[in-house]
């Protein structure tokens, strides 16, 4: 009762004093606000189980901690998702963008809250895995619900769902800029210029409480310039990054894959966290997000990576340490996907960075001991980080204003236009799907090649299905078809046996000339009449394969089938009906 008060108040606001413009202002900023919000809950709460985690390592002056813990945050995360969430959580973008191509931006409201919780408590035990992508699908959920609540339309939900997107971006980097392209790149389908202006005010709304709220910036670069004749370098760094990012996405989806055939969640758990756990005792960095290693790598403490880890016994030799950088940069995902699949919570924004930062300084430091070159070594950690970035998440342009924003290394466009581009070209040829969509596609439930069709290939057969068709029995009799034929407005008749099993069509040509010849009505069964061998669709089928019958047969009219029982007939002309309808649900803003 509350909340319809509530809406009814909005409405009238909306139509005295607002209009739908400022309406749909006032609503990217509350969603800017939200989000911001949700971003500092959830970097607190890391930072509070992080303090935990330190403090029992204290506590037991044994590395034993390193195994534990993150099986303590994986389980704890499996508890609160089977109590709290019925045992079901969608992770990663790939639900979102699934949500904006299949159900027009509708989004389940326990998504502004839930990725909170689980990705805290997987990340701050330990889990190596990132908050970017939990901080996404919140801000997403935010706008989407926001924006259900408010009664926009599906172009509208859809742009405040990006929306919050950008701002949970914005809110976790204080990088406005890459919230706003990220959106763009990766969720929006089509963008014109005046949508920039919801998405702008969102992120700077998101980027201002952030900042009030989060003192100090991600990463400090301390740099001045580039030189030209590190630009072989460069080439050599992009290169690399494409294919690491190819072996990361691989990676990534086949150990996710094999955790997913596995049912027992306890098992599993228990296997994933001691096996997560083992690889955090032997490469203590893998512990949580990484980005306190980039931090150390910035500072130009090289060899205090290695602290705690078994190569720490090693004399502090350069390649020693190399050594240790390249097996990171191996095992870091294999750390993430199990860390994902074995039941924890996170993205792969942190894991793209830290890959991508070690992956930089790896090449530098390697042709700086080799005497072949005197690179600026933080150069390339920030470079490689845009990298393996663009390279992953095939968003270039992200990449590249993303680590310009948060190392404040705006000098380096250069070269991150080129490690990027070089990533993302390489990445794209042998992985034609970003890590995001690549399982959407191969399911066929999203089309990157062509976005603008998602929307009619998704309908639902079931919503398009018209049931006015009349279906008559194989035993009647002639005479009533005819009487049929006379109350209908079709001019196809369905023809099923006495279980509403799917038998044939009568269509009118097949019997117009024989309607005067009363001999027949009697005599003639309409199973003799009836057309068997015909296209028909199961309404499990999806509106894609639907679409390719119409196609490929030429049919106006096909018959529906449920496990080869007649339901209806799916037509050209309702599934345009039903595409235009969907298109008046949006109010043209701009």
């Amino acid at each position: 009762m509350f909340i319809q008060k509530v809406i009814k108040k909005l409405d009238y606001l909306k139509d005295k004093y607002f209009g739908d413009r400022t309406y749909l202002i006032l609503a990217s900023i509350a969603i800017g606000i939200v989000s911001a919000l949700a971003a500092v809950v959830l970097k607190h709460f890391v930072r509070f189980v992080y303090s935990m985690s330190d403090l029992l390592l204290s506590w037991s002056h044994t590395s034993i901690i390193y195994i534990l813990s993150p099986l303590v945050g994986i389980l704890l995360t499996l508890l609160v998702i089977r109590i709290f969430f019925k045992g079901k959580l969608e992770k990663g973008l790939g639900s979102i963008i699934f949500s904006i191509a299949r159900r027009s931006g509708k989004i389940e409201g326990s998504k502004m809250y839930s990725h909170l919780l689980t990705s805290g408590l997987t990340i701050g035990f330990g889990g190596s895995a990132g908050l970017e992508a939990p901080i996404v699908i919140t801000g997403s959920a935010i706008g989407s619900n926001i924006a259900t609540f408010l009664k926009f339309g599906n172009k509208e939900r859809t742009l405040l769902l990006a929306c919050g997107a950008a701002s949970g971006i914005a809110a976790v980097f204080n990088s406005p800029i890459a919230g706003v392209i990220f959106a763009v790149e990766v969720l929006l389908a089509d963008v014109t210029i005046p949508l920039f202006i919801p998405l702008l005010i969102s992120t700077a709304t998101a980027t201002i409480l952030s900042k009030f709220l989060l003192k100090g910036q991600l990463f400090y670069l301390v740099t001045t310039d580039w030189y030209f004749d590190a630009i072989p370098f460069y080439i050599l760094l992009g290169i690399l990054c494409g294919f690491i990012s190819v072996y990361m996405t691989r990676t990534t989806l086949n150990i996710e894959s094999y955790f997913e055939k596995r049912k027992r969640l306890i098992p599993k758990a228990v296997f994933g966290g001691i096996t997560l756990g083992i690889l955090i005792f032997i490469f203590p960095p893998l512990f949580g997000e990484g980005y306190r290693t980039i931090e150390t790598l910035l500072k130009g403490d090289y060899f205090e990576i290695m602290k705690n880890s078994i190569f720490s016994h090693f004399t502090a030799s350069p390649y020693v340490l190399i050594l240790f950088t390249c097996t990171m940069i191996l095992i870091k995902i294999v750390a993430t996907s199990i860390t994902l699949g074995s039941g924890g919570n996170g993205g792969i924004f942190a894991p793209s960075l830290f890959t991508g930062g070690l992956t930089g300084f790896g090449t530098a430091y390697l042709v700086n001991s080799l005497g072949i070159g005197n690179l600026h070594i933080v150069n390339f950690i920030a470079v490689g980080m845009a990298g393996i970035m663009s390279g992953v998440v095939h968003a270039p342009l992200t990449a590249i204003f993303l680590i310009a924003e948060i190392t404040g290394g705006y000098v380096l466009f250069v070269p991150l236009m080129i490690v990027s581009a070089l990533s993302f070209f390489i990445s794209r040829y042998f992985e034609p799907y970003s890590i995001y969509t690549k399982n959407l596609v191969a399911k066929g439930q999203y089309s990157v090649d062509d976005k603008y069709s998602n929307i009619l290939k998704h309908i639902p057969v079931d919503e398009v299905v018209d049931t006015e068709f009349i279906a008559l029995n194989q035993n009647d009799t002639f005479g009533i078809l005819v009487d049929a034929f006379t109350r209908s407005k079709r001019n196809v008749f369905a023809i099923v046996d006495n279980d509403q099993n799917f038998v044939g069509i009568i269509p009118l040509e097949n019997f117009k000339e024989l309607i005067f010849k009363n001999e027949l009505f009697d005599e003639l069964k309409l199973q003799e009449l009836s057309i068997k061998s015909v296209v028909t669709i199961d309404i499990k089928e999806s509106m894609d394969e639907a679409i390719v019958k119409f196609e490929t047969s030429d049919l106006w009219n096909i018959p529906v089938i449920n496990q080869g029982k007649y339901i209806g007939f799916i037509s050209r002309a309702n599934i345009l009906s039903y595409y235009k309808r969907i298109l008046k649900t949006s109010t043209s803003f701009f």
